[in-house]
């Protein structure tokens, strides 16, 4: 039989981890009912206390965790590396945890890490995060929490992004600039802020330039990589095809990429594409990639220089920051006028 956890409490009961958390030390923000209907659980339940994870909680692990959606996008493994040198001179671990854009393996990373195996957590969300209430649990423990890049707004913490907004403008009036006037938008995920903010950039740069939107040109992708080709593909197969391809990830614009070698279409003369990506071989692609480029790594050294910070002063709760840095648009072949 399998030992009964806070979690397994919390699920029974139908309410949070931090609840069941504070109603077994008796907290006085805890009704009395609840106390109680927690403690015959537990008892019923043959629930023990890890004594580990409560030394774990009162002494430093010398451990933070970065938690990046996948590391095939070159920024995360840039941010990733701009957090190790950080904890590196702070003589502490970096454990790195990928969730591959899933949101259950995000949630069962972050309870994993409920039971003090770190002192603080630095995250990008999935992109199919729709819920926030394992990381409102991993605060309550008295683990901090600092997000970059996929942030969620509804969390007081420290956040670390760029100028989504103005490099989405920047991004679609390059394209205009370049005699386009019919330019789709790739969105990876609703969920997402930071994709919200370029597509609003998109739609800004598309008012000022007095070019009437289509909503057809916002393709919805996701995580299926075979899924988002095909309707790439689909899009450039329109006989009243777009002239530019705005991508809001690096995967999107190499996927046009290869949907344009299958369909036989030249870049840039037959479609010009512009996207967000850190990627090193953007230069040497055929033609070299346009790029929305990020501050990933200091991006990721910032947000560590912020939860250290905070560990240091031995504060569990961070004080709310929008700390915004600024992309570069690197213009190259791909969006070249013919």
């Amino acid at each position: 039989m399998s030992k009964v956890n806070l979690k397994d409490l919390a699920k029974e009961l139908k309410v949070s981890v931090s609840t069941v958390s504070k109603a077994l030390k008796s907290s006085h923000e805890i009704s009395a009912e609840t106390k109680k209907r927690v403690l015959e659980l537990a008892q019923k339940m043959g629930y023990n206390p890890n004594p580990y994870a409560g030394f774990l909680r009162h002494h430093k692990s010398k451990t933070i965790a970065i938690i990046a959606p996948e590391l095939t996008n070159n920024f995360f493994i840039q941010a990733i590396s701009g957090a190790e040198s950080v904890a590196q001179e702070k003589d502490y671990h970096l454990l790195i945890y990928i969730t591959n854009d899933d949101f259950q393996k995000e949630e069962s990373i972050v309870r994993h890490l409920q039971n003090g195996r770190v002192d603080g957590v630095i995250i990008s969300l999935a992109s199919t995060t729709k819920g926030y209430q394992h990381l409102n649990d991993l605060i309550h423990t008295g683990i901090p929490i600092v997000f970059f890049d996929r942030i969620c707004h509804e969390i007081e913490t420290a956040k670390i992004t760029t100028d989504d907004f103005a490099s989405g403008f920047n991004a679609t009036n390059h394209l205009i600039e370049n005699g386009c006037r019919d330019i789709a938008y790739l969105s990876i995920s609703e969920n997402l802020s930071i994709d919200n903010k370029r597509k609003q950039g998109y739609l800004e740069a598309l008012l000022k330039h007095d070019i009437p939107f289509d909503p057809n040109r916002i393709v919805q992708c996701n995580t299926d990589e075979n899924s988002n080709f095909k309707k790439i593909k689909q899009l450039l197969q329109q006989e009243k095809r777009p002239d530019g391809v705005f991508a809001s990830i690096e995967k999107l614009a190499l996927n046009t990429y290869y949907a344009c070698k299958e369909l036989d279409l030249t870049i840039p003369k037959d479609v010009k594409v512009i996207c967000f990506a850190n990627l090193r071989t953007a230069p040497l692609l055929n033609p070299s990639l346009t790029t929305i480029t990020q501050p990933a790594f200091e991006m990721g050294k910032q947000a560590a220089t912020i939860l250290f910070k905070n560990l240091d002063k031995k504060r569990t709760l961070i004080t709310n920051e929008n700390i915004v840095l600024k992309s570069e648009l690197i213009k190259r072949e791909s969006t070249h006028v013919n």
